[in-house]
């Protein structure tokens, strides 16, 4: 009878189990879906999908891999001046142009899609297939455009005083003091050798020749010291962000063992002295490293010094924790097989401590020294050293985004060779000579 009422007990029991499982089933992928409904609202997601511009999108990419040569005519005297990316480094000289301009008395610019602008004395105009010839006067007036009969269209953004003509591989800008004129092209000009060298516009065949008979030192000179795109200044720059990185992290993880002891409970009796540790750990590791960053850079002054020092300090509460919970973790009957040898307690730690949490600790430096290389590139942008600085300023002229591409790439590139010498050293230093393999 009592077998028969525990039985017939145990079906309420998971009815109401299976409900409130039900129940939860359905309320957390409720709960989400409502937090992402207003995260979407919060976040005001609509309005920014409203503000999105796919022509300011597509410009980017363009810019990212292609560059512009552009084409400048003062509309003071007329004079014309051709330049890559409109930079002085990349000024043609004086008489030289690219091959689709055509230099005289009137300046005939081809666009490459038909469109041919003309710089003349006096006046301006594009010639544009399928819409007409766009004719403009600058003067005291403005740009004093005429077009042709209709409606305008929508790639050309006209005002009183400022004319834009966008077309496929290029575009015209017509002011009251200045007409511009730029092509694409694909590729990053220049940057091998900048205009003014003389080994530009050579092929690799020719430049072979040339180093064979004696010039590979002035051809590697003219290379890493381009004056566009810096390649020396590159190269120190990345040994910058590098070494931030493993300055930081090694000085992180040599403060923080000694200081690991104190905070591990089997290697320090007295709570006192363990709390205060773990509190110095939870200082340093609570605040971020940019946080870090803008307060030593505020004692220190900029510099790639100090981006290692804000990596040390986040690093040392981080590897305080974890030092010291690997030696909470150790085995206490080495160390008492290397006491009964009549070991001093400085022995008995080095002998009987440090090998056992090597592995792990050697493994957790090399992976924080991987992982520092990348946080060194946003710390150098604050602090003034480093890919980071390079990667900022070209971010802010809002112009060299195919040196922008540059600089990602070899971040990139950079993370990769650091995590494949971590990973290798790592195999070396803890399976003992297995760092070849895979």
């Amino acid at each position: 009878m009592t077998m028969t009422a525990d039985t017939m007990g145990m079906k309420p029991r998971a009815e109401a189990l299976f409900r409130r499982k039900r129940l939860v089933s359905f309320a957390l992928p409720a709960l989400v879906l409502a937090y992402l409904t207003y995260a979407f609202f919060a976040f005001d997601v609509p309005g920014l999908l409203g503000r999105a511009s796919l022509d300011n999108a597509k410009t980017l990419v363009a810019d990212a891999y292609s560059y512009k040569t552009h084409v400048t005519r003062d509309n003071a005297n007329g004079a014309v001046k051709i330049a890559i990316e409109g930079e002085r480094k990349g000024t043609y000289a004086e008489g030289a142009a690219p091959d689709w301009v055509r230099l005289g008395d009137e300046t005939a610019v081809d666009l490459g899609d038909g469109s041919v602008v003309i710089f003349g004395p006096e006046a301006v105009s594009i010639d544009i297939p399928g819409y007409g010839v766009v004719r403009a006067a600058p003067g005291r007036g403005g740009a004093n455009a005429t077009f042709p009969d209709g409606p305008i269209p929508e790639f050309i953004n006209a005002s009183k005083n400022r004319v834009t003509i966008t077309t496929p591989n290029g575009r015209l800008t017509i002011t009251r003091r200045a007409s511009e004129a730029f092509r694409y092209a694909t590729g990053w000009e220049l940057f091998f050798f900048t205009l003014d060298s003389p080994y530009h516009g050579m092929s690799v065949g020719q430049l072979a020749t040339r180093a064979a008979a004696g010039e590979g030192g002035a051809i590697l000179r003219d290379f890493w010291h381009n004056p566009m795109w810096r390649h020396g200044d590159v190269a120190w720059a990345l040994f910058e962000t590098i070494l931030m990185a493993f300055l930081g992290t090694f000085g992180a993880a040599i403060l923080a063992l000694p200081l690991a002891f104190l905070a591990a409970k089997n290697f320090t009796p007295l709570l006192l002295v363990r709390q205060a540790a773990r509190r110095l750990f939870d200082f340093f590791r609570g605040v971020d490293a940019l946080i870090w960053t803008i307060v030593l850079a505020r004692a220190f002054g900029p510099g790639p010094l100090t981006g290692a020092l804000a990596i040390l300090v986040t690093d040392t509460g981080s590897f305080g924790k974890m030092f010291s919970e690997a030696l909470e973790n150790v085995d206490g009957r080495e160390i008492e097989g290397v006491q009964s040898t009549g070991a001093k307690p400085v022995q008995r730690y080095r002998f009987g401590v440090i090998p056992q949490v090597t592995p792990v600790l050697l493994s957790q430096v090399l992976y924080f020294f991987e992982s520092n290389t990348r946080s060194a590139t946003i710390i150098g942008a604050i602090t003034g050293g480093g890919i980071g600085l390079l990667l900022t300023q070209a971010m802010i002229t809002q112009k060299d985004w195919e040196e922008v591409t540059y600089y990602i790439i070899l971040v990139i590139l950079m993370v990769f060779a650091m995590d494949w010498f971590s990973g290798w050293l790592r195999r070396r230093l803890i399976n003992g000579g297995d760092g070849g393999r895979a």
